[in-house]
């Protein structure tokens, strides 16, 4: 039996219990060109590296016109991941955090290809949006350079996106995820290995036409250095120090000297470049026209080569998770305030959620943070539609939710928590959920179930206490027991209940009370 929370409860992430915290964490970047993995200990508050993986697995290029990665890309995947598996094999839940970026947004069979990456890595895969992958890539950097006085650019040419950020400190101020890549722009204009001068032109032309809707915004913020991330920076700035082009990053007339030097080999096979992998030649042309065209229209006199980069910022984001400073809770209570959600009202609900989850959570099979944290966000954020309109609400802030960018959460964890929202009333939407992995599915309308009851009682939308009640579930089922004769005194709730009873028997779930 449990007793549900007073009308005092607070709202917030301390209603939701964290595990003991791990010492070594560990982050993997799934990217378009390469994966990498970092791992790390923290002491006193501060991480250090202790192991480092990278490999070339190219994943873009396995993407067919349809947009589907081809078997051999897969494998070639997964036997990385699994050789990432083994180094991560002893480390507990929670403290790896994996995430996938362009391709993997792009890619339309990612749910199968995610599945069996999953189990090759035993951790499980984020997918993120472009602007949280330019987020965390900023972390990562700012994190990497020393303090300084004013703002940073920070840019990280991927290979099948590109980020932009401007920032000060460690807090972003704008940011920009673009559709282009060293990968992308050397398939499309230099396919065959070949450099001419025309195709070089080209791309640069199409960055420049990909960059000119932020490109006022961009300067007129301004700042005061720019740094850059990952690997194509890297390799340009590797190239232009051993020519002996530039000194300190890399500059417009290094970058210049550079062009023309793959112009002149003519074919990324001719490239004659110390430290260089054949991979990484491959996609150097496509990396050059874009680095150039950025310079070039954001008018960047120099680059400085930061050390750190998305991996990185992958890290620090888990220490502020693990330390309980969680952006992810920023972003709840920005949009919160941005649609004047009813805040008394959110914290009845996501009390008497949570408390009745602690109740089923053993025979339900929702026993991990991930769980709470869900249910919590849905109960702060299931009436965010009402800013919208009262008629159809529930898929309003459900369709807000979902496509919203939302610092801190990746696609999935947006994708559930939508499905919540869309689900906490009216009809129960079970084909939503059956959209999900088939692992998520069960828990995910198990939680849905748990917010409608929340939400039903306390329909009143006052701060009269609940009574203490008893839930019993089963597989597919849930009992709820009342004390005394209280449904006899709410014959509103009963009604309620009988109702709720009649949704969850459409869908062969069944609801009893006594």
């Amino acid at each position: 039996m449990i007793k549900l929370p007073s009308p005092s409860t607070t709202i917030g992430s301390s209603n939701v219990p964290h595990s003991n915290n791990p010492q070594t964490v560990a982050a993997i970047d799934l990217g378009s060109t390469s994966f990498h993995l970092v791992v790390a200990r923290i002491m006193n508050g501060q991480i250090h590296v202790v192991d480092r993986l990278r490999e070339m697995v190219v994943l873009a290029n396995g993407l067919d016109s349809k947009n589907r990665l081809d078997e051999t890309t897969q494998k070639r995947a997964l036997d990385c991941l699994a050789r990432f598996g083994q180094r991560l094999r002893d480390m507990p839940p929670g403290s790896v955090r994996a995430v996938g970026t362009n391709t993997l947004r792009r890619a339309g069979d990612a749910a199968d290809f995610l599945a069996r990456a999953q189990a090759a890595l035993g951790h499980p895969i984020e997918v993120i949006a472009g602007r949280e992958e330019a987020r965390l890539i900023y972390l990562g950097v700012a994190h990497s350079l020393p303090p300084q006085e004013g703002r940073r650019l920070v840019v990280d040419i991927g290979g099948g996106s590109t980020e932009l950020i401007i920032g000060e400190g460690f807090a972003p101020i704008d940011m920009e995820s673009l559709h282009m890549g060293c990968v992308g722009m050397s398939r499309g204009y230099f396919p065959d290995g070949m450099i001419r001068a025309r195709d070089m032109r080209r791309a640069e032309i199409i960055a420049e036409l990909e960059l000119q809707p932020i490109r006022q915004q961009f300067r007129h913020i301004g700042w005061q250095n720019a740094a850059g991330a990952s690997g194509t920076i890297r390799a340009v700035d590797r190239i232009v120090r051993d020519k002996g082009w530039n000194g300190d990053g890399i500059t417009r007339p290094a970058l210049r000297k550079l062009r023309d030097a793959l112009l002149d080999a003519g074919h990324v096979q001719r490239l004659r470049l110390d430290g260089i992998s054949s991979e990484r030649a491959a996609v150097l042309p496509g990396g050059v026209a874009i680095l150039n065209a950025l310079m070039e229209t954001l008018d960047i006199k120099s680059i400085r080569v930061a050390d750190g980069a998305l991996r990185e910022g992958l890290l620090h984001d888990l220490q502020g998770r693990i330390q309980h400073e969680d952006v992810r809770e920023t972003s709840i209570q920005t949009m919160m305030a941005r649609y004047q959600v009813d805040a008394a009202q959110a914290a009845r609900i996501e009390g008497t959620a949570l408390a009745c989850l602690s109740q089923v959570a053993r025979d339900w099979g929702l026993n991990g943070e991930e769980h709470q944290y869900l249910l919590s966000w849905a109960a702060r954020l299931h009436e965010i539609g009402l800013a919208i309109a009262h008629n159809q609400y529930h898929k309003h802030g459900a369709y807000v939710v979902e496509n919203s960018d939302l610092p801190g959460f990746s696609r999935q964890e947006q994708m559930r928590l939508a499905g919540l929202i869309r689900g906490h009333r009216r009809k129960f939407p079970m084909q939503v959920f059956a959209q999900l992995p088939a692992s998520q599915i069960d828990q995910e309308w198990r939680l849905c179930l748990l917010l409608r009851l929340a939400v039903l009682l306390h329909r009143s939308r006052t701060g009269d206490a609940l009574p203490e009640l008893r839930l019993t579930a089963g597989k597919k089922s849930l009992h709820i027991q009342f004390p005394g004769q209280w449904l006899d005194q709410h014959p509103l709730t009963e009604a309620e209940l009988t109702r709720e009873a009649e949704y969850l028997a459409a869908v062969n779930l069944k609801l009893e009370f006594s």
